[in-house]
């Protein structure tokens, strides 16, 4: 790619961010935040009017004034959280983990989805060593939960919207394996390319050193 086209392609995700966040904005102008805190379990601060949640290692604010979000990880985590307060309909959380290929419209995107990840995450992550992989889930807020994996960890996206990793080590007769779950409620919350994109989001934080 040339670097025009470098610069050209830049300009054309910034502008349909532009336009993807106004529309997420647009949608959340006038409601009640205390509705929405409610329906999402995400906490507000009546003192300071924000809400707050720790989302992978940092922690979102979202002033709903003019619906700005700071604090997190890049304009695709803005998004996913907006939506997230958009969507949310207080539904509990089922407890029951499924891949992303098991989602509602699931089975083309959250599919392929499902493959790439488990050939990333598998070849970067099973060859560490055992400390290190629990270091980069501990960095990212993820709790170590106990497992038929190696290692397992659940990090709470949302509230109500936590994403599980599940981690093989590889040894001498296989090849490290890896795949993410969620919660069985999580098209009550998300769409499918929103929950595409969270699981990217994390995918690309865990392959950071």
């Amino acid at each position: 790619m040339s670097f025009m086209s470098f610069i050209l392609n830049a300009v054309k995700d910034d502008r349909a961010y532009g336009e993807m966040l106004s529309a997420a904005q647009a949608r959340l102008a006038g409601r009640d935040p205390m509705e929405i805190a409610a329906r999402s379990a995400m906490p507000f601060d009546t003192v300071r009017g924000y809400f707050y949640w720790p989302s992978l290692g940092d922690t979102v604010r979202v002033d709903p004034r003019d619906w700005s979000v700071s604090g997190c990880l890049g304009n695709w985590h803005v998004l996913t959280v907006l939506h997230y307060l958009d969507m949310a309909d207080g539904s509990p959380l089922a407890g029951r983990l499924i891949n992303f290929g098991q989602q509602k419209d699931g089975l083309a995107r959250g599919g392929d989805f499902d493959r790439r990840c488990e050939a990333t995450l598998g070849k970067s992550l099973g060859v560490l060593m055992p400390e290190e992989a629990e270091r980069r889930c501990l960095r990212l807020g993820g709790r170590l939960m106990p497992s038929n994996a190696d290692l397992c960890a659940e990090f709470a996206y949302m509230p109500r919207y936590p994403v599980t990793l599940k981690l093989w080590f590889a040894d001498d007769d296989l090849d490290g394996s890896a795949r993410l779950f969620l919660d069985e409620s999580c098209d009550r919350y998300l769409t499918i390319e929103d929950s595409v994109t969270v699981g990217t989001i994390l995918m690309e934080e865990l392959l950071k050193a």
